[in-house]
This record gives C-alpha cells, structure tokens and sequence, in this order.
C-alpha cells in the first residue's frame, strides 16, 4: 500500500567511526544543533540525536552535551521534533576465548536508568528504544528484556514517545510483547532498521517481512545504510511506510562525494514526491503521531 503521506527522520550523526570519513559529520553540539535545524529546514520533520565527544569525536553519552543540542535547537525552533537516542551504553566487546570477561577496548555497558538519564532530564518528544540484543561486528550490543521494560515504563511515565527499532523479526516480537504487558501505549511507533551487519539486510524481501510482522495499526518507518539508503527510502513509502536518512546511517552521495544532512533529506523529499506522496511538516507528524503541538 503506497503511502499517500511520509513523514521524514534524519539521523544526523549517530555512535559510528564515521567523523575521518566525512567532513560533514557533526560533532561539536553547535554543529550538531546546526545539522539538525539544516535538515528540518530541507523537510526532515523528526531529527534523531546522538552527541560525540567535541575534542575526539568519539560517541558520548554525557548528559550535558544532550542538554546542550536540545537546548541550541529549542532556543531556534520549536516546531522541530526531537528523537534522543536510548541506545548508547549497551556495548561489549568480550575478552580473550579463555578470559571472555576480561572486555576489551570500547566496552561502555551501563543499567537502564543511566542510559536514559538525558531523556529523563531533558523529556525529549520521543526517545529511540533499541527492542533486543544483536553482533555488530565483533561487538555485542546487549538490551535484555528486563531493560526495556524498565527503559519503556520510564518513557511511559514521563511521556516519552518510545520509537521501537528493530534490527531483525525476533525484535518485533518482543515488542509485542512489550505492548501487550502495557508498557509501550497503542498505536506503537517502529523504526524497522535494515542493513546492519548480521542484522536484517536492506531488502525489499526484508522490509516486507518485517512490515507484515508489526502490530496492526502501528506508525513505522524504515531505513537502509550505506548505499541502500535511498532504495529503502524508495521501498519503505511504496509498503505504506515512512523514512529515515542522515548521516548516521549513510556518508554519501554518490560513490567519493561526501554528504551533508540537508542533502540527503533534499534527495529524500525528491523520492516521495516523486512516488506521489506527501511530505509531512513537523506539525503534521506531531499530530498524526498525537504529541503535544509546538511550544
């Protein structure tokens, strides 16, 4: 079912090893704040939010520097919805075989409550809940049952929108789970996450699968990276779905030509116009998602 109306996400900057790849990256929460409202302004309704470490770049979890990228996109513009990540503090990266508890470099595995202090401080409209655990890589990033239900009471109690992603089917079903306990409140709102290593690939056969697993009546959208972000761009509206793009997921244009945020949200609104749907402004989602109006 071709969707008659997308609503667009950006994922401006993410936890990835992407800053020596492309310049555009933001890392700084003046540059990250700048990207976002970038993007908004080329058609992304809903920015997503990590924050980096300004001197090395790396992805951080530090309260402050979330304070400081809501509160440089507030003080311009409060239209914006703003998507803080809940998945940072879930890394492992075990040992030796014969010391597999020994972690190695890079390990940064925290409680559910201190993963989402900036969220609980901050009370974003909605916050991303990563539903199961899954292989990055060499690197396990770990999200227990016991986790989500205390991260999606929490989100529930402060008003929190959780936007559940998925990275493979076994996902979607303990998030019905989740639901079905009361904790996530109906319609559900999924971001159904493809092409990650060892995760769901960025398929059209894929994304159909995990459509046709959700919940009925959801709100969802879909993402592919790398260079199948704007195939799944394409798929996702052409299954009734809305999309994700940004740099989080996608540094390029086209092969060698580095990207900014506002450019793959402007090649983003291309493709759905030009499937014949509508891209929705930050008013319009937040009423079709039923968040409080701007301000």
């Amino acid at each position: 079912m071709l969707s008659s109306a997308v609503f667009i996400t950006c994922a401006v900057t993410g936890s990835g090893d992407s800053v020596r790849k492309n310049p555009n990256v933001p890392v700084t929460p003046g540059q990250i704040a700048a990207s976002a409202l970038a993007a908004h302004s080329a058609g992304a309704a809903i920015v997503h939010v990590h924050v980096r470490d300004p001197a090395s770049g790396a992805p951080s979890r530090d309260p402050a520097l979330f304070r400081e990228v809501f509160e440089r996109i507030r003080g311009k513009n409060d239209e914006l919805i703003i998507n803080l990540t809940g998945g940072m503090g879930g890394d492992l990266l075990l040992g030796p075989d014969d010391a597999p508890l020994n972690y190695g470099s890079g390990t940064d595995f925290v409680g559910p409550r201190e993963r989402m202090a900036h969220i609980v401080e901050l009370l974003p409209e909605i916050a991303s809940l990563d539903c199961g655990s899954l292989n990055f890589d060499e690197a396990l990033y770990g999200t227990t049952p016991r986790y989500l239900r205390c991260m999606a009471e929490e989100y529930r109690r402060n008003g929190v929108r959780p936007e559940i992603e998925v990275f493979e089917l076994g996902h979607i079903e303990l998030a019905r789970q989740l639901i079905a306990e009361g904790l996530i409140d109906a319609p559900a709102l999924f971001q159904l996450c493809l092409g990650i290593k060892y995760g769901a690939p960025a398929t059209s056969e894929a994304m159909l699968a995990m459509r046709d697993a959700l919940p009925p009546g959801v709100h969802w959208s879909g993402f592919g990276v790398g260079r199948m972000q704007m195939p799944m761009v394409a798929q996702a509206v052409l299954l009734g779905g809305n999309v994700r793009v940004g740099l989080e997921d996608n540094l390029y244009l086209e092969r060698g030509v580095p990207a900014t945020n506002a450019q793959l949200v402007e090649r983003a609104v291309a493709i759905v116009q030009l499937l014949g749907a509508q891209v929705q402004s930050a008013a319009e989602a937040r009423r079709r998602l039923g968040l409080a109006p701007a301000g």
